[in-house]
């Protein structure tokens, strides 16, 4: 009996010692692999995954703690996906805090698929809690401030939710949006599918725009994209009215009519074959993705059905029994 009360009293001690050596360990200041450190815990991860991603980007030293530790506060159904920067260093608790209940620790800003550039930057503008430094630079110093290369800045930032310290500079939100989209656009045309007819990821991140504008079912994307591509393979002209309405700017009045599309620019699909210049707007990964792995079809056309699906045809006979189904 003795022996067995020593072997319980050495376990009991031993579960105190790791308790508290754990306790001490989640209450301690994390070494951060950078300063300012930036992780991204993408949708729809579970807590090992999301765990995971922030071990990787050096965010923890090790990710079962902090699973162990978001178990153990019942959190481990609320992480919240999104880019989170630290700029100092925090404790294990500090983090899980973060980025379960990010608005207690950083403000948040959210960048919308399909917003186009001026949205974003008017977005930007009106946020309070963001130090608005870029208020009254053009888009190349923009662009140029935030080490980017180019001349348009439409597309080139990712639609995402974005945690910062308030007072942060706009500038610096500006940069990391940047980033992720070239991560994001980098990592997706490495994997693309053969024979597309892009020359480059800029081409697809163009076409990508114009089927995050035109997408109205998830379930579509992949075939709206693949009109697309199809049309491009032919030389036909894409046709697609979104282009037209980015073309028109402030002068779009909410009503296209048939003058504007008549109307030659370099926005306007009906008038030139091929892709506009530039993207029209700010495409999520979903769009990316699709226009870089279209569905295997060989449709032409596409028109709405008025529930927010399309429907898809092959001919221009069958496409225009369709406009007289959905359309008229």
């Amino acid at each position: 009996m003795r022996t067995i009360k020593r072997l319980l009293l050495m376990v009991l001690l031993l579960a105190v010692l790791l308790a508290s050596a754990f306790g001490y360990y989640v209450i301690s200041p994390l070494t951060l692999s950078t300063s300012p450190l930036e992780f991204t815990l993408n949708k729809g991860s579970s807590l090992k995954a999301a765990a995971r991603q922030m071990e990787q980007a050096g965010a923890l030293p090790n990710d079962w703690m902090f699973v162990l530790l978001a178990r153990m506060l019942g959190k481990s159904a609320q992480i919240q996906a999104g880019n989170y920067e630290l700029k100092t260093a925090v404790t294990m608790l500090e983090l899980l805090t973060i980025v379960t209940e990010g608005k207690a620790a950083q403000s948040k800003f959210s960048i919308i698929e399909g917003w186009t550039f001026n949205q974003f930057r008017a977005a930007l503008n009106s946020n309070p809690a963001i130090q608005h430094d870029s208020a009254t630079l053009s888009e190349v110093e923009i662009l140029r401030r935030i080490g980017a290369t180019g001349t348009y800045a439409e597309g080139h930032f990712f639609p995402d939710t974005y945690y910062f310290t308030k007072g942060s500079s706009d500038l610096a939100l500006l940069e990391r949006a940047y980033k992720t989209m070239q991560l994001h656009l980098q990592e997706s045309w490495q994997k693309r599918a053969p024979d597309l007819p892009f020359m480059s990821p800029y081409e697809a991140l163009i076409l990508a725009s114009i089927v995050e504008k035109e997408t109205g079912l998830e379930s579509d994307r992949g075939m709206v994209a693949a009109v697309f591509i199809n049309r491009l393979r032919k030389g036909m002209p894409l046709q697609t009215d979104p282009t037209v309405i980015y073309g028109l700017g402030e002068n779009f009045d909410g009503n296209l009519r048939k003058r504007d599309l008549l109307a030659d620019t370099s926005f306007n699909t009906y008038t030139r074959a091929g892709l506009p210049p530039t993207p029209i707007a700010l495409p999520g990964l979903a769009s990316i993705q699709a226009t870089l792995h279209p569905a295997s079809t060989s449709a032409l056309y596409f028109v709405a059905r008025g529930n927010g699906s399309s429907q898809f045809s092959n001919t221009l006979s069958e496409h225009n029994n369709a406009v007289n189904r959905y359309q008229r």
